[in-house]
């Protein structure tokens, strides 16, 4: 069995160095039987205020293996600064591409969709990741402007467990407060 922890967590860990963070953590309700993290950022010291939030869940097998990833992370927008969403979900996409393009995997991302995350307009783009032509994981990224936030909801998995997880991460964006 082709182990996928390590580019499953490498699409996961391209998430939190990108440069969305939130000042206020969002009410999100994880599915049972998901591993909840709170993600302190690398860059955070101890001694300052906590100022970033981001909230991850990870659903593993009954071998401890990763199956599938959520995260949701933002950044507080100074006043008068205008994000191109599409622009950086695009940027995020090319990232996740070259990531696993150097571990010997394909991808092919579908366009930009518009759809909603929370309350808020939204754009969407799914990445299906393959090997030798077989479809091994999937990863979709969601990204969202409030008037003093940007928000990107992720998740990741195994293709069958992304398969199989649908109807959690629906039930997850649909409770999603921001």
């Amino acid at each position: 069995m082709i182990e996928f922890r390590k580019p499953l967590l490498s699409a996961v860990c391209l998430l939190l160095g990108s440069p969305f963070v939130l000042a206020a953590a969002p009410d999100i309700h994880w599915p049972s039987g998901w591993q909840i993290e709170d993600v302190m950022p690398d860059d955070a010291a101890p001694a300052q205020p906590q100022s970033v939030s981001r909230q991850r869940a990870i659903k593993h097998d009954e071998n401890g293996a990763t199956l599938m990833v959520m995260e949701l992370t933002g950044t507080p927008i100074e006043a008068g600064h205008k994000v191109n969403l599409q622009g950086v979900l695009m940027e995020m996409r090319k990232s996740i591409q070259k990531d696993f393009a150097q571990g010997g995997y394909q991808s092919v991302c579908s366009k930009m969709r518009p759809t909603t995350l929370s309350r808020l307009d939204a754009l969407e783009t799914t990445c299906m990741i393959t090997e030798n032509g077989r479809h091994v994981l999937s990863q979709t990224l969601v990204g969202a402007v409030d008037t003093d936030k940007a928000y990107v909801f992720s998740y990741a998995g195994q293709a069958d467990a992304y398969e199989a997880s649908k109807d959690e991460v629906s039930s997850v964006r649909d409770s999603l407060k921001l």
